[in-house]
């Protein structure tokens, strides 16, 4: 292991900023997943080129290679490396049990007939003709339920991080390299995940997972340190790609502004681009991640605000938020298709979602203090 690499994981001290751009993430994908919902105007993706997933991925690479790349330091790479294999199962056993009962739920409502045509909204055509066939295909990851995509993509990266994470011990700035180039070969020349019959998964893993690597690479680096600080023109750069991208996004979105955008603007970047992780996507993210974290340092005292420690505890929980809001998110779009869909009920449906999310990661983490030792219990 690279000396420099020791000690940038050993300098590294507990960050709240990661656990509350997972709650934000979380969050975000729940209001997503609701259409003809007011409240999704508000996330990243409208202002921007990058959204939810791109904070879900990059953070979780962050976050892994910090806590198993330390574990590697104290007890040696397999035992991390096993760590993370375990990290891996829990990931797919909380898909396959979401699947099945999302599923379930899905077929069921869709049987009584209050919405029937949330069969092919949610990606789940012939549930009621061939429940078996869909449930095996699930088990293998060959069907791709709406809302369930991020989770699946999660599989595969964490699956193949442990390989990367060694390369990230030692060899970090090649092991970044190998993956761009794996990242362009797939866009060049297709290759992608395949789903049941003859689709292709909404994230690419192929692609996805340089963002992946990308978090880990930071982290092991401390590229993401004091030294990027120390370039106000980086910054500024930075902060005019943002307006740009902002400006093209909210100018999409209006047949009369989107005529006074070039050519390039419209063809050559698409809003729907995430199948692929594309280019202008990555470095939007980065950007918008660059000036984040210039504007609220770690020991930022906003960050102890009574709202955003709820945001936080929900990407502290995060697992079990996100599980919990694909239910929400589906019960929140089928009180809106069979009630009244007004405003007021879009945004209470949305903040009641919010309350729930917080209230079972807050239940978690009280849980969980409950089942540790009582001294780490007086600590904590």
């Amino acid at each position: 292991m690279k000396p420099s690499v020791r000690a940038n994981l050993a300098a590294f001290h507990h960050d709240a900023r990661l656990y509350l751009t997972l709650g934000i993430a979380n969050w975000s994908v729940f209001v997503d997943h609701i259409p003809n919902n007011v409240v999704n105007l508000l996330t990243l993706r409208n202002f921007g080129f990058s959204g939810a997933a791109d904070l879900f991925v990059f953070v979780v690479g962050f976050g892994v290679a910090i806590i198993h790349g330390k574990m590697a330091v104290e007890r040696g790479y397999v035992v991390a490396a096993t760590r993370i294999f375990r990290r891996v199962w829990r990931l797919y056993a909380a898909y396959v049990v979401l699947f099945v009962i999302y599923i379930d739920a899905i077929a069921y409502v869709a049987s009584q007939s209050m919405a029937p045509e949330i069969i092919s909204d949610y990606n789940i055509s012939g549930i009621l003709e061939h429940p078996l066939r869909i449930l095996v295909q699930g088990l293998v990851l060959q069907e791709e339920p709406l809302n369930l995509d991020l989770l699946q993509l999660m599989i595969p990266l964490m699956a193949f991080f442990p390989f990367a994470l060694w390369g990230l011990l030692r060899r970090p700035n090649l092991t970044l390299a190998a993956s761009v180039a794996l990242y362009l070969a797939a866009r060049r020349f297709g290759w992608t995940f395949h789903a049941y019959p003859d689709l292709e998964w909404t994230f690419n893993p192929f692609c996805w997972q340089m963002l992946m690597v990308l978090g880990g690479w930071f982290a092991v680096t401390g590229a993401s340190g004091h030294g990027l600080r120390r370039l106000p023109w980086l910054r500024e750069l930075a902060g005019a790609y943002l307006v740009a991208a902002m400006a093209i996004t909210l100018m999409r979105h209006s047949p009369t502004l989107s005529a006074y955008l070039p050519d390039i603007a419209l063809d050559g970047i698409s809003s729907t681009d995430k199948e692929s992780l594309a280019p202008y996507r990555v470095i939007h993210f980065l950007a918008l991640a660059f000036i984040a974290t210039h504007l609220i340092p770690a020991d930022h005292p906003g960050l102890q605000w009574k709202p955003l420690q709820m945001v936080i505890k929900c990407g502290e929980e995060w697992l079990a938020v996100f599980c919990v809001g694909v239910f929400l998110s589906f019960a929140g779009h089928l009180i809106l298709i069979t009630g009244a869909n007004l405003v007021v009920m879009q945004i209470g449906v949305s903040l009641v979602g919010f309350a729930a999310m917080t209230a079972v990661a807050y239940y978690i983490s009280w849980s969980k203090r409950q089942d540790a030792p009582a001294a780490f219990r007086q600590r904590a």
